[in-house]
């Protein structure tokens, strides 16, 4: 497993991360354990979850005795904005709800300290500067050791850059936001450019566009049963296209000409980018783990993404 600086920190995480938002969902407190435990085993230490995964709390609840024997050899990272209660005070990014929150994510997570602590959204009503004033203060405390965004657009990325820069504040190392061979919006509005140009390691969430890029969804067939884009689901709707189809079965030849399957395709593209410091995927069992681990482990050279470039159309 590679490890990574993440941005213009000295934060060290592994390559390819998991993305936890399944557990306390679909995943029980046994079959958590189980993934985190293949984690480590297999080298990845950074783990991504959030306030409201599993429905609030779940998610960092089942993972805080998971990750309790591993906690100094892993990287945590959790997130909050959304609502978490009902009324003004059980969400958002003020000063109130961020010092709160903290202490609600380290006592489910069974925690004194959290290693990288997201805004999971923008907040428009919440000054930028009282946000990481307030972040300031918590990694001041100990109590978060590094910062990071998600969802932010590339202008609040430099507005939150230069808002820390002017104030001697601590700045955001990370930036998660959606990034695959299928959603390429990071590269078209200035997100990338952005990451590169301040140093900001770049954390891509839903690499395997929710699933379709596993090749398990095929033209003409209906989805499997229980899976992310099966039924009515908005993503369905989202990929679940006829241009999308042919796209997959032109990188599926790519990918297999070279010896790989589409996950080591789709992951090891990410990979590829020197502004990425771990690509967050999820599993939900502990061989997708081992694979999503494999497939860290291959780097497309120029010549190579040029040519998925230009399957794409881009």
């Amino acid at each position: 497993m590679e490890y990574r600086y993440l941005g213009n920190s000295g934060l060290q995480v592994s390559v390819v991360g998991l993305g936890c938002n399944n557990f306390g969902g679909r995943l029980d407190a046994r079959q958590t354990a189980d993934v985190i435990n293949k984690c480590v085993d297999m080298g990845i230490t950074f783990f991504d979850t959030a306030d409201v995964y599993g429905g609030r709390g779940k998610s960092e609840e089942f993972m805080g005795p998971a990750i309790k024997p591993h906690r100094r050899n892993i990287v945590l990272a959790t997130k909050s904005f959304s609502p978490m209660g009902e009324g003004p005070y059980w969400q958002g990014a003020s000063r109130k709800y961020i010092m709160d929150a903290v202490e609600d994510c380290m006592r489910r997570l069974e925690t004194d300290y959290i290693d990288l602590y997201q805004m999971h959204r923008p907040d428009p009503k919440t000054p930028i500067e009282e946000t990481l004033r307030a972040l300031e203060d918590l990694v001041r405390s100990g109590k978060v050791r590094y910062i990071g965004s998600s969802n932010y657009a590339a202008w609040q990325v430099v507005e939150a850059h230069f808002t820390s820069k002017e104030n001697h504040l601590s700045s955001y190392i990370s930036a998660q936001n959606e990034y695959s061979l299928l959603q390429r919006e990071p590269e078209q509005n200035g997100l990338t450019a952005v990451c590169e140009k301040f140093n900001v390691g770049l954390l891509p969430f839903f690499p395997l566009a929710s699933g379709f890029l596993t090749g398990k969804y095929r033209p003409g067939e209906p989805a499997p049963e229980g899976s992310r884009l099966s039924g009515a689901s908005p993503m369905a709707a989202r990929f679940l296209k006829e241009d999308n189809y042919d796209t997959l079965m032109k990188l599926e030849g790519f990918a297999q000409e070279r010896g790989h399957t589409m996950v080591e395709l789709a992951i090891s593209w990410l990979a590829s980018k020197p502004y990425v410091g771990s690509v967050i995927a999820g599993a939900t069992r502990p061989e997708q783990v081992e694979e999503n681990a494999r497939s860290g482990d291959w780097r497309l050279n120029n010549d190579e993404m040029a040519e998925i470039d230009a399957i794409m159309g881009v």
